[in-house]
């Protein structure tokens, strides 16, 4: 029954490739004064000047520029520039890549296993998230890093991607920048086949269940279940209550949230996503039957928490399904849509926003916790450039504008690593405002002690004041006598 739900919320996107193919006559432009509607301007023709215009650039490429341009070449740089100041998200992919995008979505493919950004400018790729027990996160690559060059060569020299993958067993260096790091360092890697592992579990304590989910996949959803059934065997039956940690999961596959969701749900919305065109929208509600029987749940997110996942949390919270914990998510609140073209080539275009089922937008915003957990503080962050710093959806150059954004008291969140907010999790789990009221009281007790050091500082010695003199009057001078005028004889 779960299954074939899958199916339907996987068919449910499927139209939208086939658009990507058609095109309608529609008058050449538009009346003057009266706005095209959304359906005109997507099937619209384009201007005959503005493809008069492209077809002298390209000419003038091919025949002036310094070195000679391959046309394959630059008929690729001329589509990647056409999605480039769209969004962050919106990309071109050749054959290779698209091939390399679906291998990463089913979960295997010959790399290092990392999700990346690339950087407007050309000239760095940023780590969204190295993905569990892969290369990337056994090296120590971190969420947040900015990779500068792939094997000595400047990432504006090479097609980044492309270096990353290779055969199993042959190596890699990367070039990076860090937060709090002086200068740019190398770290080497050697490829393998990765085989994501989307899902994890163990009992934390008789009765309480601890499920990981690094990323959403095709198989995501069915492991989910899984892995659930195991721990509540475990358990004798039933679970007292489940962390879902979904720390640095950068999404992937929407429909595998929406069935993660849909097990833990009895009923409700879990997300709806709206775009220019209907068909870019849809509506993806629970069905009956929770899987954990109403036992509570605890997620636990980061600032490396996008997308997808996102969703799931934003889903689970405005049920009232669950309580969140952690630091502010990344803010991706875009849907992509994979359009392959006749070449094999794809487009991969953000063609909706999702909204939670309160009906808001987390666009540039992300989900803010209930309680709000703070990384372990480090000396070097206090000198850390706020570019660096700041890691969220909000400072991508070209992100689409969010419904809420830059709203007064907006702090980007953090990445939270280790097992500690693992058993802040847990904590809250089993009593509920237990980790609120602790960190409330941890803040106080801080304030007071500045407050006692500032107190106990001695008072600043006031400087001895001169001895006033007393001044000195001017000699007087002797009073000048008339000269002596000799008398007449």
């Amino acid at each position: 029954m779960r299954a074939a739900r899958t199916a339907t919320l996987l068919l449910a996107l499927l139209p939208a490739l086939s658009w990507a193919q058609q095109t309608a006559p529609v008058p050449l432009k538009e009346t003057p004064g009266k706005a095209a509607s959304s359906e005109e301007a997507v099937t619209s023709k384009v201007p005959l000047d503005d493809i008069r215009r492209f077809v002298a650039v390209y000419n003038a490429v091919r025949a002036a520029y310094v070195d000679p341009v391959d046309d394959n070449k630059l008929m690729q740089s001329a589509v990647r520039g056409l999605l480039l100041d769209l969004d962050p998200h919106s990309t071109y992919f050749n054959k290779e890549d698209a091939e390399a995008f679906d291998e990463q979505a089913n979960g295997a493919y010959e790399g290092i296993g990392v999700e990346l950004q690339q950087q407007p400018d050309n000239a760095s790729m940023k780590v969204i998230s190295p993905i569990d027990d892969t290369p990337a996160a056994k090296a120590g690559i971190l969420a947040g890093d900015l990779i500068i060059a792939i094997d000595g060569k400047p990432i504006s020299a090479i097609d980044a991607s492309e270096p990353l993958r290779g055969p199993a067993g042959s190596k890699v260096v990367l070039t990076i920048v860090r937060d709090g790091k002086p200068k740019p360092f190398d770290v080497g890697l050697t490829r393998q086949t990765i085989r994501v592992t989307s899902v994890r579990s163990r009992l934390l304590e008789p009765g309480y269940g601890y499920i990981r989910l690094s990323t959403f996949q095709a198989d995501t959803g069915s492991d989910f279940q899984k892995h659930l059934q195991q721990l509540q065997k475990q358990s004798g039956g039933n679970l007292k209550g489940l962390v879902l940690d979904l720390r640095s999961n950068p999404g992937g596959l929407l429909t595998a949230a929406v069935q993660v969701a849909d097990d833990l749900l009895d009923k409700g919305n879990i997300v709806s996503t709206r775009g220019r065109i209907s068909i870019s929208d849809a509506c993806f509600d629970a069905t009956p039957g929770d899987l954990l029987k109403g036992a509570p749940v605890v997620v636990l997110v980061d600032a490396g928490s996008a997308s997808a996942s996102e969703v799931l949390a934003g889903a689970l919270r405005d049920n009232k399904r669950a309580r969140v914990i952690g630091s502010r998510t990344f803010g991706k609140g875009s849907v992509q849509t994979v359009l392959p073209l006749d070449n094999g080539d794809s487009v991969k275009l953000t063609t909706a926003r999702y909204y939670t089922p309160s009906g808001k937008s987390i666009q540039a915003t992300g989900i803010v916790p209930e309680v709000e957990l703070k990384a372990a503080p480090r000396p070097e962050d206090e000198a850390l450039p706020a570019s660096l710093s700041d890691y969220s959806e909000a400072t991508l150059p070209g992100h689409l504008r969010g419904d809420e954004e830059g709203t007064e008291g907006y702090h980007a969140g953090a990445v939270l690593p280790g097992d500690g907010p693992i058993n802040d999790a847990l904590a809250e789990l089993k009593n509920p405002g237990s980790v609120a009221g602790r960190l409330k009281a941890e803040a106080a007790k801080a304030e007071a002690d500045r407050a006692a050091k500032a107190a106990a500082k001695p008072a600043p010695k006031a400087e001895p004041k001169a001895e006033a003199k007393p001044e000195a009057k001017p000699e007087a001078k002797p009073e000048a006598k008339p000269a002596e005028i000799p008398a007449k004889p």
